[in-house]
């Protein structure tokens, strides 16, 4: 769906109010009540200024009146909950502008944003049921009664758990973008100048590359992690300048590094799950899992599953997470796809422009300069990048 942010700016501190409160009805409620409603958000002007923040919020898509509900009442759109994000990003001061889509796929969708100082970062959206969760939702037992928000709830966790294990990943030197901070149902973090490794078709060395990925793999396997769906789509090949010595001449000569990038961590699980042995074979098939297991916490190795649990990420959250991953992949065949796979946006409430590219729009204060967008990179030095 599109992220159309330029309402925000308008929207009166009673509006926020008033979405807040249906966001915090949606716990409990699939279609928020409106005296609930009203008394969440407890306005001055009562009843009235209640009704007149509920019709701003639907004219622009934040909320929805459910067709032949039982009773008058709203539910909260992904709209809404971008919008809530973002005002919490806003005001921590870590966005200021929302520039162009970049990649979007089943699960979610990513989005170019930029500070107040103009640096960009990439905010990833969470968006679990958007498609294929019609055959999720008929499976309930795993969501009990949570199942009225389901979607708000799975889609919260994805990224609370992406954010603590980035957070660990990255404290521990892996190749993986900053965490830069989480709300709700998105994740922040650093861009990185970087090719998909899905859209390179050759690199120098091959082998090399590989091996690389392997250790990777295994390096992930000490410190008691499985990535859960390693493959291209879920991978950067990033270049990295550096100096080595010519044999011949003694001189230093500038040379090209190609660096793998990890991202996408919902579904990554411990080494000690129950299924490891099956989402490690899904991730690769060579080494053996045996042989990986011997790896797990040698030579004093932090167990990063463990730092991540102690993120505050119980085991319920963890096990509810899990179903709903586990039907998104089956549901879109095992070991395929991705975050970056095309999908069908005919549900969705608003379509992007034919270009799929806009201005970056300002959400951090009226009057400010927008900020400046640098250019991503063009050319590869040593990939042939595919189109």
């Amino acid at each position: 769906m599109k992220l159309d942010t330029r309402a925000m700016r308008h929207l009166a501190s009673e509006d926020w109010r008033v979405l807040t409160a249906v966001e915090m009805g949606s716990k409990n409620h699939e279609i928020v009540p409106t005296p609930l409603i009203e008394r969440i958000s407890r306005l001055r002007g009562g009843a009235n200024g209640v009704h007149r923040s509920i019709s701003a919020l639907a004219k622009v898509g934040l909320i929805a009146r459910v067709k032949e509900a039982k009773y008058d009442g709203y539910r909260l759109t992904y709209g809404g909950m971008d919008y809530l994000a973002l005002h919490t990003y806003s005001a921590r001061k870590e966005i200021y502008s929302v520039g162009t889509r970049i990649g979007v796929g089943k699960e979610s969708d990513i989005m170019v944003v930029a500070d107040n100082s103009g640096v960009q970062r990439v905010l990833k959206i969470h968006r679990l049921g958007r498609i294929s969760f019609r055959t999720v939702k008929s499976n309930r037992d795993y969501l009990k009664n949570r199942s009225s928000g389901s979607w708000m709830y799975l889609s919260r966790l994805a990224a609370m758990r992406e954010y603590a294990f980035m957070k660990a990943l990255q404290n521990e030197g892996f190749p993986v973008p900053e965490p830069l901070g989480q709300s709700r149902h998105t994740v922040l973090m650093s861009l990185i100048d970087a090719f998909p490794l899905r859209g390179i078709s050759s690199v120098p060395d091959p082998a090399s590359l590989y091996a690389d990925l392997i250790a990777l793999i295994l390096r992930l396997a000490k410190h008691g992690l499985i990535h859960g769906d390693f493959n291209e789509f879920n991978l950067l090949i990033k270049e990295v300048k550096t100096s080595k010595k010519n044999s011949e001449t003694n001189e230093e000569e500038e040379a090209i590094d190609l660096v793998p990038i990890l991202i996408d961590f919902p579904q990554m699980v411990s080494m000690d799950h129950r299924n490891a042995e099956m989402y490690f074979d899904r991730d690769v098939a060579c080494p053996f899992f045996k042989d990986a297991k011997k790896l797990v916490a040698k030579d004093g190795a932090t167990r990063l599953d463990a730092t991540a649990a102690a993120s505050g990420f119980s085991k319920k959250m963890a096990k509810d997470l899990e179903v709903a991953m586990r039907e998104q992949i089956e549901s879109r065949g095992e070991g395929a796809g991705s975050d970056e796979e095309e999908y069908d946006e005919s549900d969705d409430e608003s379509e992007d422009d034919e270009d799929g590219a806009s201005e970056p729009v300002v959400i951090g204060g009226i009057g400010a300069e927008e900020a400046q967008e640098e250019p991503l990179a063009e050319d590869a030095g040593k990939l042939k990048v595919d189109g």
